[in-house]
């Protein structure tokens, strides 16, 4: 890292940028690596070294339509959340050499305004920064406590459960006192929920018999439903909701892939929606922005007595970011993907 007290400016940045807008399954050629001049920093700006970048699905989504923000357009670096030091900035910023978070994209160096960082005051693993102790953590806390309003003694079902987010929703609802129910992709998957994170049990959404094993998994029917994935697993969920039941929309990664997107079904969403007083609230993290500060330390007290687990997978180098996000694409993920900008 550069040294912090001196107030030389990298000249060179590097970045992952879209080359191509997918239309279908996302592969490496729609990605391209760009090392260039580095802008200058304006005198309400912070300058970041980046250590380490997320890789999360919803990065695939802003390469083909609008999420919480525009579409990329063709060039454009893949956003992400970053964790990094500052270089350097305006007195009234984060303190030089500070670690902070903010988002931004796949590059080495970003340059990001004050107020769109937090500084990481408290010593963790830097990679908890992205997921428990991050917005992952955070998107799974408000999800439940706020928008699910979770209760002890309900069933709440949680659908990729085996992501970043997921990973840690089911077990944050075990700390609510719920009983918990994963929908993954795989049965090792299900294996590593029930063993290592204390899910209730999970089902394989693959498995020929997925909707059955779904209901004798609930034999209580469903309370809350954390949904990452949308598409035909909720569709499967839905008529396993009891009344005034709750289904808290974090995601839907069926569509990202070059899935089927739009009102198809609907109507039935609808008429299971009236017929059983259901309530569907969908929510952005940066929602709940002002009570971020108070759940983090929830969220830490809880990973630091062994109530939640987080589990990260980390590659390293920049030019690594491409493929993880594929791997993740394809399920081969549990917990966070993570990428190390040095070894």
């Amino acid at each position: 890292m550069l040294d912090p007290s001196t107030e030389r400016q990298p000249v060179t940045n590097s970045r992952i940028a879209m080359r191509a807008r997918p239309t279908g399954p996302l592969q490496l050629q729609h990605f391209e690596r760009h090392d260039e001049p580095l802008r200058d920093v304006l005198p309400d700006e912070v300058l970041v070294e980046n250590e380490m970048l997320s890789v999360a699905a919803a990065a695939r989504a802003s390469m083909e339509m609008d999420t919480y923000r525009p579409q990329l357009v063709v060039g454009e670096t893949i956003p992400s959340t970053v964790i990094g030091r500052v270089l350097r900035g305006p007195e009234d910023g984060p303190a030089v050499g500070s670690l902070v978070a903010g988002f931004a994209g796949w590059e080495r160096y970003s340059i990001m305004r004050a107020d769109q960082l937090r500084v990481l005051e408290t010593p963790a693993p830097i990679e908890q920064y992205l997921s428990v102790l991050g917005q992952n953590g955070l998107t799974a806390y408000f999800g439940l406590t706020t928008v699910g309003r979770v209760a002890a003694g309900e069933t709440v079902v949680v659908s990729g459960a085996a992501g970043g987010v997921g990973h840690l929703a089911g077990q944050i609802a075990r700390a609510l006192g719920a009983r918990v129910v994963g929908i993954t992709s795989s049965d090792d998957k299900n294996t590593a929920l029930i063993g290592r994170l204390g899910f209730d049990a999970a089902v394989n959404r693959r498995s020929s018999t997925f909707l059955d094993d779904l209901t004798r998994a609930v034999p209580s029917g469903i309370d809350v439903y954390f949904d990452n994935v949308a598409g035909p697993v909720t569709a499967g969920v839905l008529p396993r909701m009891n009344r005034h039941g709750r289904i808290v929309c974090s995601g839907a990664t069926s569509a990202y892939q070059g899935g089927a997107r739009g009102v198809t079904g609907f109507e039935d969403l609808a008429l299971t929606a009236i017929t059983r007083s259901l309530r569907l609230e969908g929510f952005l993290v940066g929602d709940f922005r002002a009570e971020w500060t108070e759940a983090t330390s929830v969220l830490r007290a809880w990973r630091r007595s062994g109530r939640i687990t987080s589990i990260e997978t980390i590659t390293t180098g920049l030019d690594s970011a491409p493929a993880a996000l594929l791997e993740l694409l394809d399920g081969q993920n549990l917990g966070q993907f993570g990428v190390a900008l040095r070894a």
